[in-house]
């Protein structure tokens, strides 16, 4: 079978059955990404996030890819090169060795696109910074790398770390780092140095001594130009990140995210950063405890697409200049609106929060202790919800709950508490009426939630596969089907079995990943 066919063709039915498409994209995820349901038959189900899909697809993929080069001499061979076209590590232990494999074969660096790093051991375990040098070596390596994701926290690593990807990796588009504050300076500077880049994720942990100030020094007058850079993802202690991002000229971007995680003070400067950058946004997302300026926002970002917000916010209405004290306290009751005009182009919003709108998991038990807020939270979501109208977003589509822990509480609950079902179903005719899906972070309906009798197909853990996936989930390819892949990895088993197998010079890579 081996010999009929020409090694060009092989290459594509290896690239066909590695299925990378989704890996080597190089956007990254937002918060309107769709989760997705995972049952095993030991488990009840759960809600799996998207990042935890991309770790599962790079698994499944180097699974296939592990298969076709210990199938025969020829294969390996011919298969070598999707092998380390995209490396991931959930044990940053493994990156010594992979420096000892491409130390003895530097070639293989060649053909890396994607580097990717998660952090899933303890925090008692290796940090990265006990990794540099063997990081380091690997990135000299790999000179034609588009994509660095490290997961893990880097301190003292990073700068050391950046330098080598300025020096040695020119087609990196895409970066995701995780660093402390105090390293803004080495930030600005690695960003400095990677002008093709066009996603960037920056996580910023508090400053590992609060009465430390962060000092740029000379970067501080750097005024960065990212001509490409579409997306930017900004989470943690990002205000003197963002304050200097102001003034940088970033005439791409289209996308932006910010989380500002459970801290309540200190808030970016958001308006700032979007009156110069908001004209040509097309996604803009915020999740924050602290209620922002959702009017201004709105008006400063005139084509945006697609926007998500907190529904906890308390946003106030427009005040009336002529009303009585008496009138501006009614005033509180009042509807609201979140936009000062019409927004022509919105068609997609997403809703942070809502922990406490359906009565369920923590929210509804921490109710019982402090029914007051509860029923301020909850009526601020009623008055929020009800301002995503088609008088204000007169293109709206679509509305999702954008949260992987309401709607697993949900399930756990089997529905809305009794006291907040009224409340989810007038939303539903709200939605219903204005033509408008209302859905959970899955993409499915909101309300609709998975039955324990629907037969679900499970994958064997030799096969690399953890709990369940569906047939549009794994049909992909341009119209390759499901069946003929499998004969695909059918032969490999069989021409293993028949003993055409030799030893691969690749042996670390054909122990996978924990």
């Amino acid at each position: 079978m081996v010999e009929r066919l020409p090694p060009e063709l092989w290459s594509h039915i290896f690239d066909l059955a590695a299925d990378e498409d989704v890996i080597f994209y190089p956007g990254l995820q937002t918060s309107m990404a769709q989760s997705t349901w995972s049952k095993s038959p030991w488990s009840s189900w759960t809600v799996r996030t998207p990042q935890d899909t991309i770790n599962i697809i790079q698994r499944r993929s180097y699974a296939t890819k592990k298969s076709i080069i210990s199938a025969c001499k020829t294969w390996q061979r011919l298969g070598s090169e999707f092998l380390v076209r995209c490396l991931f590590f959930d044990d940053p232990t493994k990156l010594c060795d992979l420096r000892s494999i491409l130390d003895r074969d530097p070639s293989l660096g060649w053909w890396a696109r994607r580097l990717h790093i998660t952090h899933f051991l303890s925090r008692r375990g290796p940090t990265m910074d006990d990794f540099e040098n063997p990081l380091k070596a690997i990135l000299q390596q790999c000179p034609n790398l588009e994509i660095f994701i490290v997961d893990w926290p880097m301190s003292t690593a990073f700068g050391p770390i950046a330098d080598t990807l300025g020096r040695h990796c020119h087609n990196l588009q895409t970066v995701h780092w995780h660093v402390p504050s105090e390293l803004l300076s080495k930030v600005i500077w690695a960003l400095d140095t990677l002008p093709n880049l066009v996603a960037v994720h920056l996580e910023f942990d508090a400053a590992v001594q609060e009465s430390d100030s962060i000092t740029l020094g000379s970067a501080q007058d750097v005024k960065l130009k990212l001509p490409n850079l579409q997306q930017l993802f900004l989470k943690g202690f990002c205000q003197d990140f963002l304050e200097q991002a102001t003034a940088w000229s970033l005439p791409m971007l289209r996308s932006f995210s910010f989380d500002f995680g459970s801290n309540r003070h200190d808030v970016p400067d958001i308006v700032s950063f979007l009156a110069q950058h908001g004209t040509t946004l097309l996604f803009l997302d915020l999740n924050c405890i602290p209620a922002l300026d959702v009017r201004s926002i709105l008006d400063l970002c005139p084509t945006l697409t697609t926007f998500c917000f907190n529904p906890d916010w308390k946003i106030a209405p427009i005040p009336n200049p002529d009303a009585t004290p008496e009138q501006l306290e009614d005033e509180a009751m009042l509807p609201i609106t979140l936009a000062n005009r019409p927004h022509e182009h919105i068609q997609h919003i997403g809703l942070h929060g809502l922990l406490y709108a359906f009565g369920v998991g923590y929210a509804g038990a921490y109710a019982d202790s402090d029914p007051v807020r509860t029923i301020m939270v909850q009526r601020t979501n009623d008055r929020n919800f009800n301002a995503l109208n088609k008088a204000t977003f007169p293109k709206l589509e679509r509305v999702r709950v954008l949260s992987p822990t309401v709607l697993q509480d949900l399930n756990d609950n089997d529905g809305p508490g009794q006291s907040c079902f009224e409340r989810w179903e007038r939303w539903w005719e709200t939605c219903t009426r204005m033509r408008v899906r209302l859905e959970d972070c899955s993409g499915g309906v909101l309300g609709n939630l998975p039955q324990e009798e629907e037969e679900e197909e499970y994958e064997s853990e030799e096969d690399g596969e953890y709990g369940s996936y569906t047939e549009e989930e794994e049909h992909r390819n341009g119209g390759v089907s499901l069946s003929e892949l499998r004969e695909l990895l059918a032969e490999c088993r069989r021409m293993t079995e028949e003993g055409e197998r030799e030893q691969s010079p690749f042996q670390f890579f054909l122990n996978p990943p924990t």
